[in-house]
């Protein structure tokens, strides 16, 4: 009892902050990028529709570039099941249109088809191939859940329904780590990797909601490392938080490349401790 009772305490204070004020509005942060047709918005600015079927999915960004934050949306994957389509949303430091296969910066929630399963990676100047998979113990086609992106110069944390389910460190030794600006995108694409669409099933459409976050937007990333911004406060998870993460990394991750011999790096000895 006592455990759940700080937990509430700690994620309802640092839920408070994140949201207090913001302009949940679509075109108070974001912008329409790709997809024609396949992407449209409710008159009142809350909800995006994205589509996908062979000939398109579609796809949204951050108005702006952003050197930290706690970055904030809720996601209801397509009602239809199927292998083969990536419902996503992440940070990137690639220039609209540029490769990822280019080294870059980036941070990800990539649904592996809508099936319930997600996988997130970190792409830390290089390919990526940090991937951590979990099956989830809802179902994010039935209703819209909360996924939330902390990055500031001390750690990279994902939380799934204000849960840490992944941290990332910054003072891991020989390991670089993400100091560019990024925006955000999202979107909805396939790729052989997330299994095989079942197009007898198109088409498929991904629901976004509660578009506000808090971040520090620009290049001057000296400026958006103090800690006058509330995020940055956030040095490390507490031991509650770490126990929480722990116990829903154990029930629930699938897939981890740092308990994989070919694909460990140096940080698997420092992160998710």
């Amino acid at each position: 009892m006592a455990f759940n009772i700080v937990l509430t305490i700690l994620v309802g204070a640092f839920c408070f902050q994140a949201t207090e004020a913001l302009n949940t509005n679509f075109d108070a942060y974001y912008s329409y990028l790709w997809g024609g047709d396949h992407f449209s918005v409710n008159p009142q600015q809350s909800e995006v529709q994205l589509k996908f079927d062979r000939s398109s999915g579609a796809g949204f960004r951050s108005k702006s570039d952003y050197g930290s934050g706690l970055f904030h949306i809720k996601m209801k994957l397509p009602s239809n099941k199927s292998g083969g389509i990536v419902p996503n949303f992440y940070l990137t430091a690639l220039p609209d249109g540029e490769s990822s296969s280019k080294p870059h910066f980036e941070f990800d929630f990539e649904f592996l088809g809508s099936t319930g399963k997600l996988q997130t990676n970190v792409y830390n100047y290089e390919s990526g191939h940090r991937e951590q998979t979990f099956n989830l113990w809802f179902d994010p086609l039935a209703d819209f859940h909360t996924y939330d992106i902390l990055w500031n110069p001390s750690q990279i944390v994902f939380y799934i329904d204000n849960i840490p389910m992944r941290e990332f460190k910054s003072n891991v030794p020989g390991v670089s780590y993400p100091n560019q600006p990024m925006h955000i995108e999202a979107s909805i694409w396939n790729a052989d990797w997330a299994g095989t669409v079942d197009w007898s099933k198109a088409p498929f459409f991904m629901h976004y909601s509660d578009f506000g976050f808090n971040a520090c937007p620009g290049n001057n990333m000296a400026a958006c490392s103090g800690d006058n911004l509330f995020w940055n406060k956030y040095k490390a998870l507490t031991a509650v938080e770490k126990q929480k993460m722990a116990s829903y990394r154990k029930n629930y991750m699938t897939y981890d490349y740092c308990a994989q011999p070919n694909t460990r790096m140096k940080e698997c000895s420092y992160n998710n401790v």
